[in-house]
């Protein structure tokens, strides 16, 4: 029996494409069904693979870029239209409570209307979270820095928060990058051994981000989120990292790959 199943039901960067669909993961640990990220079209992609709506313990919510957020209204409308019954608890940024929540009142998905209940917690750096045998542990990230520099005075009541998250259960650890702004909001995640690490690509020098890992006690990199750039020239971008990552175990996910350790 495995200890944790991951399937990457998007996996493509943030520019739109007609191969891969956005940013949306589901980690089953035992008793706890995540999906971490809802990019479109995260709805379609879970009938596909036949989730049923009272699957999903919790949703996690990285930052509210629209490749992470933007099947998220669709997946809410699916789960009352098939008739959820769970209570769902949402965890995101503080700056999204309030738009988000008016953003479902706006496209009529009011609480009344649900079968079931929502709650809403925001995340806290470095403040786990139990629940159903998982703990997890968000990390603030720089992945947003550069727009806050250029527009927080604009838009003051902006935090400009994104996380990145270790997933542990008492026979796994998981680290989960989402989307970084540098090599060192890694450290966080790589500080232990790991079981696994999902690693977007798209923000870093691949180069770089091979030479970071490379040696690190981490049974397998599951790459994600790999720019259009590299995803179109794959042979000598997957002979890259090999160079540079020497014998580590790793793979370049594509949609609807499974992984299980």
């Amino acid at each position: 029996m495995s200890k944790m199943k991951l399937t990457c039901l998007g996996t493509g960067d943030g520019h739109p494409s007609g191969e891969r669909s956005h940013s949306a993961f589901l980690y089953e640990f035992g008793n706890a069904t995540v999906l971490l990220d809802c990019g479109e079209p995260v709805t379609k992609s879970l009938m596909k693979r036949c989730v049923a709506p009272d699957t999903i313990d919790r949703v996690f919510l990285s930052h509210l870029h629209s490749d992470h957020l933007g099947g998220f209204f669709m997946l809410i409308q699916s789960f009352w239209l098939r008739q959820r019954k769970k209570p769902l608890t949402i965890h995101l940024p503080a700056e999204g409570l309030k738009p988000v929540q008016q953003m479902l009142n706006t496209a009529y998905l009011f609480s009344e209307l649900m079968p079931f209940e929502i709650q809403f917690e925001t995340w806290q750096n470095n403040t786990t979270l139990d629940f159903n045998g998982l703990r997890t542990t968000p990390f603030n990230t720089t992945h947003l820095e550069q727009l806050r520099e250029h527009f927080q005075p604009k838009y003051p009541d902006q935090t400009f928060e994104a996380f990145s998250f270790m997933l542990e259960t008492g026979s796994a650890r998981v680290g989960h990058s989402a989307d970084i702004g540098h090599l060192n909001d890694l450290d966080p995640l790589t500080s232990k051994p790991l079981d696994l690490l999902l690693c977007e690509l798209a923000h870093v020098e691949p180069a770089d981000l091979f030479e970071y890992l490379a040696g690190r006690p981490i049974g397998q990199v599951v790459f994600t989120h790999v720019s259009q750039g590299h995803w179109h020239n794959e042979k000598a971008f997957r002979q890259l990292a090999a160079d540079k990552m020497g014998n580590m175990p790793h793979i370049f996910a594509a949609d609807s790959e499974e992984i299980s350790i």
